[in-house]
Order: C-alpha cells, then sequence, then structure tokens
C-alpha cells in the first residue's frame, strides 16, 4: 500500500511538473529626472511576456493612476497588477498591452497644476514622451487608454477632458470628481486644503456642465466608461457626473457594482477594465 501511494504520489506530481509554466509579464521600476517639478520621479511598469522575445512589437499602452495618499507602487502593493495582467492576458481575455504607473504623490497628492507642483505639465510634456520613448509604446491617440482609482479616477476623467487628442479610452474606477468634506482631510492642514482646492477647481460635474457643443463633441470620440460600487461615498458624484454627460449627449457607459472604495473593488474593477480596454486598443 505504501508502494502504491509512493507511486501514485510521483505520477501527479510528474503530471503538474509536465504541464506548461504560464507565462509572465515583467514588472519594472524605472525613473526620470523631471524639470518642471525639480526632483527625480519614479514610475512603474508592466512589461506583457513577449515583450522581451519579440523585439519588433510595439505596444498599446494604459496610464494607470493611483489615489490620493498612495504612490506607483500601490497598483502593485495593493491591486496585484502584474498578475491580474498575466491571468488575463495567458486566458486570451485581453490583449497584451503596456501599463504605465506614474507617481502623483510626494508632500503633496494631486495630478493638477498649482503653485510649484505643476504635475499635469509633467505628466504630458515630460512623462508621456519619456515613456513612450523608453518602451516600444504604439504612437497615437488610438494606442491609448489612462484608467484610475479614486483621485487617480479623478485624474483620468479630466486628463481625458483636457486632451482628447491624446487618448481613445477613460476608465474611471469609484472616481472622486469634486470636493467632498472627508475626514482623510483636515482642512486645517495647508498641504490638505491645497489638495481639496485643485480637487475642487477640477470638479469634473462643473466642467462637463460648462462644455461647449464643440467641445463635447470632442469627448465624443473617446470611450468613457465610469465604474463604481454602490457603496462608495463616490456614488453619487459619479451618478452626478454621468448623467452630465448624457445631457452634453457625450456616449458612456456606466457600470455599478456591489462594493465599496476598497482594493477589493479596484482589483475587480482592473479585470473588467482591461478586457474592454483591448478590445478597444
Amino acid at each position: 500500500m505504501k508502494i502504491f501511494y509512493s507511486l501514485l504520489t510521483l505520477i501527479v506530481l510528474c503530471f503538474f511538473l509536465s504541464l506548461p509554466a504560464q507565462a509572465r509579464g515583467t514588472y519594472v521600476v524605472d525613473s526620470m529626472e523631471s524639470q518642471i517639478l525639480g526632483e527625480m520621479r519614479c514610475y512603474a511598469v508592466y512589461l506583457p511576456q513577449s515583450y522581451h522575445t519579440d523585439n519588433a512589437k510595439e505596444y498599446p499602452v494604459l496610464y494607470l493612476l493611483h489615489g490620493a495618499g498612495g504612490n506607483w507602487r500601490d497598483w502593485s502593493r495593493f491591486g496585484n497588477v502584474a498578475r491580474i495582467a498575466d491571468q488575463l492576458m495567458n486566458a486570451g481575455e485581453s490583449r497584451e498591452m503596456i501599463i504605465v504607473m506614474p507617481d502623483a504623490g510626494t508632500t503633496l497628492m494631486t495630478y493638477f497644476n498649482g503653485g510649484t507642483w505643476n504635475f499635469q505639465d509633467h505628466f504630458f510634456q515630460e512623462f508621456m514622451p519619456a515613456v513612450e520613448t523608453r518602451y516600444r509604446i504604439r504612437p497615437g491617440k488610438e494606442s491609448r487608454a489612462i484608467a484610475g482609482l479614486s483621485m487617480g479616477g479623478q485624474g483620468a476623467v479630466m486628463y481625458g477632458c483636457h486632451r482628447p487628442d491624446l487618448f481613445s479610452v477613460v476608465y474611471a474606477m469609484s472616481a472622486y470628481l469634486y470636493r467632498m468634506e472627508l475626514s482623510a482631510f483636515n482642512m486645517e492642514n495647508p498641504v490638505h486644503r491645497d489638495i481639496q482646492q485643485r480637487v475642487e477647481d477640477n470638479n469634473a460635474v462643473k466642467y462637463i456642465h460648462n462644455l461647449t457643443e464643440e467641445q463635447a463633441r470632442e469627448l465624443s470620440s473617446l470611450t468613457w466608461i465610469i465604474d463604481c460600487g454602490d457603496d462608495d461615498f463616490t456614488y453619487a458624484a459619479n451618478v452626478e457626473f454621468s448623467l452630465a454627460m448624457k445631457e452634453k449627449g457625450i456616449p458612456l457607459q456606466v457600470r455599478i457594482f456591489d462594493g465599496a472604495h476598497s482594493w477589493d473593488y479596484w482589483q475587480a474593477s482592473l479585470r473588467r477594465a482591461l478586457p474592454y480596454i483591448s478590445a478597444i486598443l
């Protein structure tokens, strides 16, 4: 009997060892010197499995933004971005793409311009050109998407609004679209006041309400997706934004699922986002 179980164990082990290993992409930590921000900026890049075996291939790109209080590490530490991308790409549910995760956080965390921290200028004038030169990213609006969670969702929405010529897809997850009274922000703290003021200066709902007909037509050239949990404190703002877009005649998709403002929700959202985005890019 012992011999039988030993043989059975050996057979099972050999079976699993004979299975082909799952292809894996590469998670890269990179950096660049920013003249606009006056400091070195780190960022992360996910490169699909074939990137190092097909040196001639170019890839579409997803710019994936973190939330307030976070940084470029968040989507790896808490979002399992590489594992999710590997699983979806291996299963054929998502095409291969490069995923770029910038860092909008130091003492001040904001994606927008103001004072000496002009991150939006850095993103468009320095960061995107540097990344798309350093990595084999296919050029053109039709090959770019931008997504983000919470304040990064606002960043994705407003970057799409400000530069519709650069992106084909905006995928906003639990987007923090205008200033709210939250315990996370101490309004006696000047840094927190600055962050909240920039959020309100880029109030996405007001921005859409104030669009001209020509601007609305420009935004209609993008695919817009709002993805938010029904227990999320940003739920009402996301609904308001969606209604404002509808009123302006700008097509968008609204996805409401069970969930709150959490990494469990955003991991699930990323699993929804990658197949959808890859079908467009």
